[in-house]
């Protein structure tokens, strides 16, 4: 039973609210193992004599694990339960953290981070799935305060590592190791949570990824959001050096892309609290394609030092990251097809995310200007608002994969 179920009867209000303290202190820790090691790279690279086929393994991590383990995280829940394996999957990600920290050797760094980033991945997986067990009447709150707790966890640890290392007199040690201890601190309610770990339905190994396959729906959910996560990796790779080619500083390239990660944290907010008062979220869908168009059109054609409007522009096109995590709930009825979409959704999507930014370096590099990897984005917006019109329409994957047999049209949602 879940916990909105459970409180009309008035028994389990706490737990409820340690269910929301776990779930926004989690979601602040799914992204620090990634965003924190980027404004130290070069550092990084130097110290541990890292190869240029090292620090590019290192970037490329974040997708391989999102997308390898993601996709046998609902297996491990089937058999361990969702409150353990989110524990171990916070103690995982805490332990990566701090070793890597602690070594200066290439090798060990680059396996602690994947043990890190391994256990975000399982969290990415299971957060849609618990939302969706414990609070199906409020998806659209919940699915807010996780995407906002995710982009505020983004936005810090790219901001204050710098700072951190610098007030610890240079030693990136420090400035790495200082995410262990928020890992730590959203271990606690979860500990607490263990006690109240969700009965396992029987059955419930009939929902696993494999099975979607053959869904439609799932396939334009995966695509829909690798369509969304290529075109955020190529932002945050590549905006910095879009805005120095066309003549601004580092310094005044680094200002932008900060207000630019920053207005995540209000679009995350937003998006899922508009789209929740819709059964349809097709409309959703097409204004936040607009909003890319008219960001990615300013940035290719208007005068260069009208950057900064066209960046919000795109900043809010950015809503289809929660939107695409809130279709994961949405489209599914019970939280064991939550958990299978959830899993073939990002296993998949983020595989397709991986290849946007080396494919904008080729094109640019061989080119020498941006016209290519723009039309590359126009492309996959095209996509997007195909995919995201099929996904976005009022359907639930257990009814599509319904035998004809035993359909009926009460029963069909269309």
């Amino acid at each position: 039973m879940s916990v909105v179920a459970q409180e009309t009867r008035g028994r389990t209000a706490p737990l409820a609210w340690l269910l929301v303290l776990g779930i926004v202190l989690a979601a602040l820790n799914l992204r620090t193992a990634v965003t924190s090691v980027g404004p130290l790279l070069d550092q990084l690279a130097g110290s541990l004599g890292m190869t240029s086929v090292g620090t590019g393994l290192l970037t490329t991590l974040p997708v391989l694990a999102f997308a390898t383990v993601g996709a046998v995280t609902p297996a491990m829940a089937r058999k361990i339960g969702e409150h353990r394996l989110l524990l171990a999957a916070l103690v995982t990600l805490g332990i990566g953290l701090l070793v890597r920290s602690l070594v200066d050797s290439a090798p060990v760094f680059l396996l602690t981070s994947a043990v890190a980033l391994s256990g975000g991945a399982v969290g990415n997986v299971l957060i849609p799935t618990l939302i969706k067990r414990h609070f199906p009447a409020k998806t659209g709150i919940m699915t807010t305060v996780y995407t906002t707790s995710l982009a505020a966890g983004t936005m810090l640890a790219a901001a204050a590592t710098v700072p951190i290392e610098r007030a610890a007199g240079g030693d990136w040690h420090v400035a790495l190791g200082v995410w262990a201890a928020l890992a730590a601190i959203a271990v606690v309610p979860w500990l607490a949570l263990l006690r109240s770990e969700p009965e396992r339905t029987a059955g419930a190994a009939d929902a696993g990824p494999k099975r979607l396959l053959r869904s439609r729906l799932a396939w334009m959910v995966a695509i829909y959001f690798g369509t969304q996560s290529m075109i955020a990796y190529i932002m945050f790779g590549w905006l910095a050096t879009i805005l120095t080619d066309n003549g601004y500083t580092t310094s005044q390239a680094g200002v932008i892309l900060g207000i630019f990660t920053a207005l995540n944290i209000p679009v995350s907010m937003l998006v899922p609290a508009i789209a929740s008062r819709f059964r349809d979220q097709r409309p959703v869908v097409v204004g936040l394609v607009v909003a890319y168009v008219i960001g990615f059109a300013g940035l290719w054609f208007a005068p260069p030092s009208t950057a900064l409007v066209w960046v919000v522009f795109v900043a809010i096109g950015m809503g289809s990251f929660p939107l695409a995590l809130m279709m994961l709930a949405l489209r599914t009825r019970t939280p064991e097809a939550t958990a299978a979409l959830s899993a073939f959704g990002q296993s998949a999507g983020y595989l397709i995310a991986g290849a946007g930014p080396l494919v904008v370096g080729v094109l640019h590099q061989v080119t020498g200007g941006w016209a290519l990897p723009y039309a590359l984005i126009f492309g996959v917006l095209v996509v997007q608002l195909f995919t995201g019109l099929y996904a976005g329409r009022n359907r639930y994957l257990e009814d599509e994969r319904l035998p004809k047999a035993v359909t009926s049209p009460e029963t069909i949602k269309v």
